[in-house]
């Protein structure tokens, strides 16, 4: 990380004291930074600290004839490998996820073409507001990445999550969103997790009981090997990957139209558990039940093959990767679904005991050199040894 920096824009609020101990960290690993200290910052640190710790000019100014002539705004936007927002005000948020520039900070983070991380720090009302939620899914959808906010007691004496993540915390962050060093560095990875739902009316739908986790620890995974990663993710309860640009889908088509918009891709793991079927007619209102007791006949129709539709398309990825959870027969049904399906790997896992919602897994990798058996092992680890995988065998394709 030695000779990385990033711009530091400080926003107002009782957690902009931790930037002070955020700067110093980043200086022990040879990061060096710049800073923005917004105007309402000011109020909670002030620039002859943030000064003497960066050990550069703090700029706050957006009309400085003197800033601009020495690095002007645009310059200041780029001049770094990242932006670091510490504390994320909602103020901050919602001016970026809006497109707003009214000040130094808000226009430095429209006009840069660098990653952005924020570190939100508010009131639990506040972080839970619509208003907020809203936000920071614009954001997200836009490839800004977040660490934290974490649960805890508030300076206003209210509890929950909203308290800034600690500088250890945000350094972790900033190293994974530098890691463009990784083995996957350059490769642009597409993940889909979590379960799809086919509605049959306004309150009832198909759905499945997978929880998202071992797509989610793929994805993270693929991205802290510095792959550029996005997530096709249907409904959980999941906190996003650090370090991946999240989209939240609900049916099979959404989600394949999602797939299909984010390539061209280099890896595709296809981990989510799609709906094999649909009712043909969503009602439009509640299915109520009759007096007669009779059951409605809901026909139900095939939904697109996803995994077997990307592994046939114009722009296939070079490594198709797909997933089979199975009750019975497990490698040998996943040997046929490489087959049928056209893909190049299948982890196939056996989903009778509590895997799906569970967080360990036991997988089978099978590909055309036959089944690699792995030990169980947390979700978590079963990412990283895939990405270590993949690596490998993109590497050795090169």
């Amino acid at each position: 990380m030695r000779g990385k920096s990033i711009l530091l824009i400080v926003g107002g609020g009782i957690a902009a004291y931790k930037s002070l101990e955020l700067v110093r960290r980043l200086a022990e690993r040879g990061i060096n930074s710049r800073a923005i200290l917004t105007k309402a910052g000011a109020e909670f640190v002030t620039p002859l600290s943030l000064s003497a710790l960066t050990g550069e000019k703090i700029y706050h100014d957006l009309f400085s004839l003197t800033d601009e002539a020495e690095m002007g705004h645009i310059q200041l936007s780029r001049s770094a490998d990242l932006v670091v927002v510490a504390p994320a005000t909602a103020d901050l948020m919602a001016k970026m996820a809006g497109g707003l520039a009214n000040d130094l900070a808000s226009t430095a983070l429209l006009a840069t073409d660098k990653p952005v991380l924020m570190a939100p720090a508010m009131n639990v009302r506040m972080w839970q507001s619509p208003s907020v939620t809203r936000n920071r899914a614009i954001l997200e959808n836009d490839g800004v990445l977040f660490v934290g906010p974490n649960d805890g007691e508030m300076a206003c004496g209210e509890f929950g999550p909203g308290r800034m993540a600690e500088p250890l915390e945000i350094v972790a962050a900033i190293e994974r969103a530098l890691a463009i060093e990784g083995p996957l560095a350059g490769v642009k990875a597409l993940v889909t997790a979590g379960p799809t739902r086919e509605p049959v009316d306004p309150v009832r739908f198909l759905a499945n009981h997978s929880s998202g986790k071992q797509g989610y620890a793929i994805a993270e995974a693929l991205a802290r090997a510095g792959a550029q990663t996005t997530l096709i993710s249907g409904p959980v309860s999941l906190a996003p990957p650090q370090g991946v640009k999240l989209q939240r889908v609900t049916t099979a088509r959404e989600m394949l139209a999602a797939c299909e918009a984010a390539l061209p891709a280099d890896v595709l793991v296809m981990a989510a558990a799609v709906a094999d079927w649909r009712p043909d007619i969503a009602a439009n209102s509640k299915i109520k039940k009759s007096t007669d007791r009779v059951v409605p006949l809901i026909k139900l129709v095939e939904n697109p093959d996803i995994l077997a539709s990307l592994a046939q398309h114009a722009q296939r990825p070079r490594l198709v990767i797909g997933f089979a959870a199975e009750t019975d027969d497990v490698v040998e049904n996943a040997i046929a679904k490489r087959r049928r399906k056209g893909a190049d790997w299948i982890i196939a896992n056996d989903v009778s005991g509590d895997v799906m919602g569970g967080d360990k897994n036991r997988i089978h990798l099978i590909s055309e050199a036959g089944s690699e058996d792995w030990p169980e092992m947390t979700k978590t680890d079963v990412g990283a040894r895939l990405a270590a995988r993949i690596a490998e065998k993109l590497k050795g394709a090169a």
